[in-house]
């Protein structure tokens, strides 16, 4: 800068070590060339993400597979010869000691499970390890810093259980399944059901009360998580969910295919115990507990039915009116 060859230190000396400086002028371009793209988190030695893929396979060798469940055949298997599970989808967690003993108890098809080294062992403690011991599953003695890594820092209290990715069917599929059961279809859609928790309470009450089938779009809706499975204390392991791009669109073809699409909704047109459609090929629409139908899903309804309910009471959860609409049709196809 124009002032400072003045300033102490601001131009070498004649006998400086280093010399004079010359630039390259080209002649040191290959030193400049780069070292290629920059390699997947996953491939990265040392990463968090490497990390995660080395105990992903090491934990999926056990049984053959790193993710989903193998399509099975038989009932529900329609078209596709078997459930399909969404690309990219891999294993969840449970973490804690209650959750994963509920997990065991409710049959959640856990791939393995992990305790913490020194881990002081109390009676849930003990009933994980015999359970594990009884099912045959890979039991794991990890780290404290490797269970809140696979947990994403949960509360595990040295517990944890690896729950393979849920394998989604195909909405044409659980029709299929009502046809090779002989049996009136009755299936259940949800709509901005966001909580894996009604999820898993509208699965267990689709199996309770004779019903095909639960539909669930693929944005902005609860998935078959681990929390789902345990909700659905073992039915989500019986019941197929099917998890459709557009609902609306689904439920149209549906329809086509001879099924009465009933939503519900406190403003409906009918009753739900008059509804006179109760013992045909049924599928009944639930909605979000706080805006309910959307429209276009509203639309695509034959009829919306309300639950009768007491004065002053402006809604139902969404796994609970699942459950009563399901009640209700079971009942009148029960019926002489």
């Amino acid at each position: 800068m124009a002032g400072n060859a003045g300033r102490r230190g601001a131009v070498r000396g004649e006998g400086s070590k280093k010399g004079a400086t010359v630039g390259s002028g080209g002649r040191g371009r290959q030193a400049l060339s780069g070292k290629g793209p920059t390699p997947k988190a996953s491939e990265r030695t040392g990463h968090p993400a490497a990390r995660r893929a080395a105990a992903t396979s090491r934990t999926g060798s056990v049984s053959g597979a790193t993710g989903g469940r193998k399509p099975t055949s038989g009932p529900g298997s329609g078209r596709s010869g078997g459930r399909r599970s969404r690309a990219g989808d891999g294993p969840e967690y449970v973490a804690g000691r209650n959750s994963v003993v509920e997990a065991l108890r409710a049959g959640v098809p856990i791939r393995a499970v992990y305790v913490a080294t020194r881990i002081e062992q109390d009676a849930r403690v003990r009933e994980v390890l015999k359970a594990a011991g009884d099912r045959h599953l890979p039991l794991l003695e990890v780290t404290k810093t490797d269970l809140d890594r696979m947990t994403d820092g949960a509360v595990h209290q040295g517990v944890a259980a690896q729950v393979p990715a849920y394998s989604y069917a195909h909405h044409g599929d659980l029709l299929d399944r009502a046809a090779q059961a002989g049996q009136v279809p009755l299936l259940v859609a949800l709509d901005g059901i966001t909580d894996p928790r009604n999820l898993g309470a509208v699965v267990r009450s689709v199996a309770a009360f004779g019903g095909h089938g639960v539909l669930v779009p693929e944005r902005r809706s609860a998935a078959m998580t681990a929390s789902a499975w345990k909700t659905s204390a073992g039915a989500a392991a019986r019941i197929p969910v099917a998890r459709v791009t557009n609902l609306t669109r689904a439920l149209v073809d549906l329809c086509e295919a001879g099924c009465f699409v009933v939503g519900l909704d406190a403003a409906g047109e009918v009753d739900l115990p008059d509804l006179e459609a109760a013992t045909e090929p049924l599928v009944i629409v639930v909605g979000s507990e706080g805006k309910g139908l959307s429209r276009l899903v509203r639309e695509a309804c034959d009829v919306v039915a309300a639950i009768p309910m007491a004065a002053g009471t402006e809604s139902l959860n969404a796994g609970v009116a699942a459950g009563v609409a399901l009640y209700e049709v079971a009942r009148r196809r029960a019926a002489p």
